[in-house]
């Protein structure tokens, strides 16, 4: 199950990778930043390379390159990098954040990431522990969120814009950790799933100049499989039936 899906512009196969096309990744791919022009750009922890592939299909950069650690997923990255029309754009390198910020000497003018943040759960008594690609998909331990900040630091040209997804509950904190090594944040879009729930996710878009803070709000349902109207306006440019 789940071993392909379908956009509008391009697909994306997902059977050898720990985590699926989700919500948060098109919701970072359709919201990042593109209006300074990039003309390259990083993803990292690409996974399928569904944002890297979003960034193609919405930018006219020409060298977009996507880092993924574990192997089953690069391999899987690549596939689905060749077999899009931007193939000549678009590659991905298997290898850790920290192996590559220190060989690379490249600058990026737009970096994104929806980096792995749920922490691991303990087994129950008698079972093993999660498989361990799950793990590196998923687990803080995977991209500690002061590895992604200080090496973005480093990767990101001086006119260039980082983005990036996480819980909502980790804003505060992960502005915290960016301010230090100089990423200010000038747009903020607040997710809930409908009108009555709380917050649960922050997308948020740092640079090197502090600018005035744009903060928005975004409802992805009214009722079940009854979508907004700004979520299909942010969207539909990549689902089939937005």
């Amino acid at each position: 199950m789940n071993k392909l899906f379908i956009f509008k512009q391009f697909t994306v196969n997902q059977d050898r990778c720990a985590m699926k096309v989700g919500t948060d990744a098109v919701l970072l791919g359709a919201w990042t930043p593109v209006d300074h022009h990039p003309i390259s750009l990083l993803d990292i922890g690409s996974g399928t390379g569904i944002i890297a592939l979003m960034l193609a299909q919405r930018s006219h950069a020409k060298c977009i390159d996507a880092i993924e650690i574990d192997e089953d997923a690069y391999e899987q990255c690549v596939e689905n990098f060749e077999q899009s029309q931007w193939n000549d754009r678009l590659f991905c390198y298997h290898a850790s954040l920290l192996e590559f910020t220190e060989e690379i000497e490249d600058k990026y003018e737009l970096i994104v990431s929806n980096p792995p943040f749920l922490p691991p759960p303990t087994p129950p008594k008698g079972e093993g522990v999660p498989s361990i690609s799950r793990k590196t998909a998923r687990f803080y331990d995977a991209l500690p969120f002061e590895h992604l900040v200080e090496s973005v630091s480093k990767l990101l040209s001086k006119r260039g814009v980082f983005s990036v997804i996480l819980p909502f509950q980790e804003e505060e904190n992960f502005l915290a950790l960016a301010s230090k090594v100089n990423l200010f944040s000038f747009r903020i879009l607040h997710v809930k799933g409908n009108p009555s729930s709380e917050i649960k996710r922050s997308l948020i878009a740092f640079s090197f100049n502090k600018k005035d803070i744009k903060t928005e709000d975004l409802i992805i349902e009214t009722s079940r499989h009854v979508y907004t109207k700004d979520y299909i306006d942010l969207t539909k440019g990549f689902y089939l039936k937005m």
